[in-house]
């Protein structure tokens, strides 16, 4: 019928799961077999610095496929999941017009969630105010700040458990900051749309034993690789005061051992347990959160790439409905 809008058909591909599981691996592997870019949803990679000691792609990887959103923002940039959706929006668009697939990777559970459900336009929080709320539950632990945040936000805290920290930091940083809660913001705010086109998520979700040794053994190709160095350079000035990057991963383990807190030993075995605290995060989000299309139960390894390419040959040829 003339005037109708058409659906946008065209495809993207999202590859989820937990921190050292293979997705980066797999990534490189589709993109290389079917055209595909690169585009990152980790929170970590999107800065500039700690390029090592947060697993960014190194040179010979972005020069092997094309890569978009790793390392765009200085350190003491502030990238919510609102901004990193628009930036998203522009690399997706921009694959799409050289005629490549979008593949979206990361570990970052909220930014994928957004990129296909969008995400209530909410005004900016002050970042002293967050840090602060963060530093907050950081000393009280989760049953005591869900307490709290039931006093101001009660369905939030009904319905999140202790152990979202990010969610209740977010419902609580919201609420303080503007008065209103995140529900009502997304009941009667405006709504940023998700990307526009046909959607394959695939997850990644390998048993826990064996994403534990392979983080164990990341951190340890991370130090053999230079990650101890990439922190002493930021040395003594560190990073920018509240600067999201010092969440990474090992960083604050690292400074530790360097302002002569701890050994190396220690810092690298806190640093893994950081780690594994993370994955177990990133996991329990995946599986209520995540809609997956092609699950796959274990580590990155060749094997499963026949399965995976048979699945995206199918979603490619698939006509939208």
């Amino acid at each position: 019928m003339s005037g109708e809008t058409v659906p946008d058909s065209r495809p993207l591909v999202i590859i989820a799961g937990p921190t050292a599981c293979g997705k980066s691996s797999l990534a490189m592997a589709l993109a290389e077999e079917f055209g595909g870019w690169i585009i990152n949803a980790d929170s970590m990679q999107v800065y500039r610095g700690l390029r090592c000691l947060t697993a960014r792609p190194d040179d010979a990887d972005e020069a092997r496929v094309p890569h978009r959103l790793y390392g765009v923002l200085a350190a003491g940039d502030r990238c919510s999941a609102g901004r990193w959706l628009e930036l998203a929006k522009q690399a997706v668009a921009e694959a799409r017009s050289a005629g490549a697939l979008p593949i979206v990777v990361g570990g970052t559970g909220l930014y994928l969630k957004t990129l296909v459900d969008g995400i209530a336009a909410i005004p900016d929080i002050p970042e002293d105010l967050e840090a602060d709320v963060r530093a907050h539950f950081d000393d009280v632990g989760g049953d005591a700040f869900r307490g709290e945040l039931a006093a101001l936000d009660a369905e939030a805290a009904e319905r999140l458990p202790a152990s979202d920290r990010q969610r209740l930091i977010r419902a609580m940083a919201v609420v303080r900051a503007t008065g209103q809660t995140l529900d009502h913001w997304r009941r009667h705010g405006e709504t940023i749309p998700g990307i526009a086109g046909r959607v394959a998520t695939i997850l990644m979700m390998p048993p826990r034993d064996e994403l534990y040794v392979a983080i164990e053994a990341r951190l340890d190709t991370m130090i053999d690789a230079g990650a101890l160095d990439e922190v002493r350079n930021l040395q003594p000035e560190g990073l920018p005061p509240r600067s999201p990057l010092s969440r990474a991963v090992g960083y604050p383990e690292l400074v530790a051992h360097l302002n002569d807190e701890t050994t190396l030993e220690m810092a690298i075995t806190e640093a893994k347990k950081a780690s594994r605290h993370l994955a177990k995060r990133q996991i329990t989000w995946f599986r209520h959160q995540i809609q997956s299309d092609l699950l796959i139960d274990t580590q990155f390894s060749e094997s499963i790439l026949s399965e995976t390419f048979t699945f995206i040959r199918r979603f490619l040829l698939t006509d939208p409905v």
